[in-house]
C-alpha cells in the first residue's frame, strides 16, 4: 500500500462521515462536490460534522482515492468506513430514504 493509500485508509477508518471532494464544504470547487454537500445538508447532517478532504491540494490523494475505492470520479462519500458512492449515487439513495437511514437521520 502506497503512502497515499495508507493516509486514505486511516482517514476513512477514523471518520464517521468523510467526503473526498474538490474544495471544501464552505467553498466547493465543482458542481458535483457542491451537490454532494447539499445532499448531506438535506439529510440533516451539519456540514461541521462532515470531514472533507480537498483532493485538489494533494495529487497523491486525488489519484489514490480512485484506486482505493475502485471508483473513477470525485466526490466520494464514506460513512462509518464504508464507501457509499459519488453525487449521483448519493442522490438516488437520498430520494429512497436510504442515505438518511445510513447517516442515522430520519427520512424527510
Amino acid at each position: 500500500m502506497s503512502d497515499a493509500q495508507q493516509r486514505i485508509d486511516e482517514m476513512v477508518k477514523s471518520s464517521e462521515v468523510l467526503l473526498f471532494m474538490k474544495g471544501n464544504a464552505n467553498f466547493p470547487m465543482c458542481g458535483f462536490s457542491g451537490r454532494a454537500i447539499q445532499i448531506l445538508k438535506a439529510c440533516g447532517v451539519d456540514p461541521k460534522d462532515v470531514k472533507t478532504v480537498d483532493v485538489l491540494g494533494d495529487e497523491g490523494i486525488r489519484q489514490g482515492i480512485k484506486e482505493y475505492s475502485n471508483w473513477p470520479t470525485i466526490p466520494q462519500l464514506y460513512v462509518k468506513g464504508e464507501f457509499v458512492g459519488g453525487a449521483d449515487i448519493m442522490m438516488e439513495m437520498y430520494e429512497k430514504g436510504e442515505l438518511q437511514q445510513m447517516l442515522g437521520q430520519p427520512a424527510a
